[in-house]
């Protein structure tokens, strides 16, 4: 496979000229745990997974300063074995995850509140109009702090449409936002993906998940 480095500092490139500030989050969940440290040391600070056992064994593995993101669906079982060694979570996306979260977290865990933008039913997340309502039931909820909104856009090539799913998450961002809810400053939008990070950054995403596109896909991640 190619080496990382270049191809970080490419689409590095390619973000800032769009827009300043954009956080990269290099998804190794396709890459074993050499992969991943090679990510580490082109610069990479952003790291992504979206399995338990993915993450644990890479962090058993890899001392690195680092911040970890877990941003696939969490099972409510699975909650105490990861909450506490992860620095984001990406799909807070149900009240009753929230609320064990809030029993097994022994500090406040940076959510993000997935968002369904696209209403597609194989997508979790919350509809639109139900999103600031979630959030603002969290407020008694002390281990949880939503720094922003996730959201997937459809698979398809019809840019517009997929424009239109981060235009509508970044709008509700900012919404949300000027609420200024002190558990909920809402601040951050997580959006793009290797295929449509550009469209999502020209919509103001502040944190893309590219996996592929930036470290490859290994046909078996030594995991």
């Amino acid at each position: 496979m190619e080496a990382i480095k270049p191809i970080y500092e490419e689409i590095e490139n390619e973000i800032n000229s769009l827009q300043h500030g954009v956080k990269i989050i290099a998804v190794t969940k396709q890459v074993g745990i050499a992969r991943t440290q090679e990510a580490i040391e082109a610069g990479i600070r952003h790291l992504g997974e979206n399995r338990p056992e993915g993450l644990l064994n890479k962090l058993s593995a890899i001392d690195a300063n680092v911040e970890w993101h877990y941003i696939g669906n969490l099972q409510s079982r699975k909650v105490k074995d990861v909450i506490n060694k992860i620095d984001y979570l990406h799909s807070l996306d149900r009240m009753s995850l929230a609320k064990e979260i809030q029993k097994r977290a022994e500090q406040p865990v940076k959510c993000f509140v997935q968002v369904n933008v696209s209403r597609e039913e194989t997508k979790s997340g919350f509809a639109p109009e139900e999103t600031l309502d979630f959030i603002k039931s969290l407020e008694a909820f002390d281990k949880i702090q939503v720094v922003g909104l996730m959201t997937m856009a459809p698979n398809t090539d019809n840019d517009s449409v997929i424009r239109d799913v981060f235009k509508t998450l970044k709008s509700l961002q900012l919404r949300i936002a000027a609420e200024q809810l002190p558990h909920a400053p809402c601040n951050e939008c997580s959006m793009g993906m290797s295929n449509d990070y550009r469209i999502a950054v020209q919509e103001g995403a502040t944190f893309v998940r590219i996996g592929t596109a930036l470290v490859g896909a290994e046909s078996e991640a030594s995991e």
